[in-house]
């Protein structure tokens, strides 16, 4: 016999803000999402990709945003919460890198590299979880990295930044844990994006995580049935070793 709350959560008609949502793992998190009928609410900072993405999707709305910027953060939540009525999902995938030896790399990268990766994560979640609380129900996700639990040479400013993601992710889980609120994080290895490129030349992308690979992983996540909660994904490239 089937328990009654093991059935496939459905995502039609819940509303997601997804951040990044221009290009690479955040532009496969919206195909996928549209796929399963949710009312899409994508940020990035590029308008072209950004509006031409909003024309291939339905019931998909543009912003244009800095999601390091608290004042863009929170115009973005008040349209969403105007014209929606609500927030279901929030996908913190925006990120940036800056990647070389520490000795030459500048404060400025490092503050920048924090406040878009760390900062932008912490300014959403801040900004969904009053809304999320008197729904009752939500889920954040966050895209974190392999990155964000190893240490990799040259990588040290875009290692602290997830370092930082997963801390916050672990704190909120917690803080949120009863009202109804989930927290996850979703830790990929090498995934083929521009952002790989400029991390790792020598890579051939042959072989590297797919975008829609983590896009599915994000649709599991939030169709799963409640009985069960999965706090972290860890995803390697199928080459590589066992991260245990």
């Amino acid at each position: 016999m089937t328990h009654p709350n093991a059935r496939r959560v459905s995502l039609d008609g819940k509303v997601a803000i997804i951040t990044g949502a221009s290009r690479g793992i955040g532009r496969a998190i919206a195909e996928r999402l549209a796929s399963e009928g949710a009312k899409l609410e994508l940020v990035a900072r590029d308008r072209a990709r950004l509006d031409a993405l909003v024309r291939e999707l339905p019931d998909a709305v543009a912003h244009v945003a800095d999601v390091a910027s608290e004042d863009d953060v929170e115009r973005v939540v008040r349209d969403v919460l105007e014209r929606r009525g609500r927030v279901d999902v929030l996908i913190n995938n925006a990120g940036i890198g800056v990647f070389g030896p520490i000795e030459k790399t500048s404060w400025d990268d490092f503050v920048k590299v924090l406040h878009v990766n760390a900062g932008g994560t912490f300014l959403l979640s801040r900004a969904v979880v009053d809304p999320m609380r008197r729904q009752g129900a939500g889920d954040i996700l966050n895209i974190a990295s392999v990155v964000g639990s190893k240490g990799y040479r040259e990588q040290a400013v875009y290692g602290a930044s997830k370092h930082a993601v997963i801390g916050l992710t672990k704190a909120l889980a917690v803080e949120l844990h009863g009202t109804g609120v989930r927290v996850r994080a979703i830790s990929p290895g090498g995934v083929a994006t521009d952002l790989i490129r400029e991390a790792r030349p020598d890579l051939s992308l042959d072989g590297l995580i797919r975008p829609e690979d983590i896009a599915d992983i994000v649709a599991f996540l939030l169709t799963a049935p409640a009985t069960a909660v999965i706090d972290n994904v860890n995803v390697r490239r199928a080459g590589n070793e066992p991260w245990f």
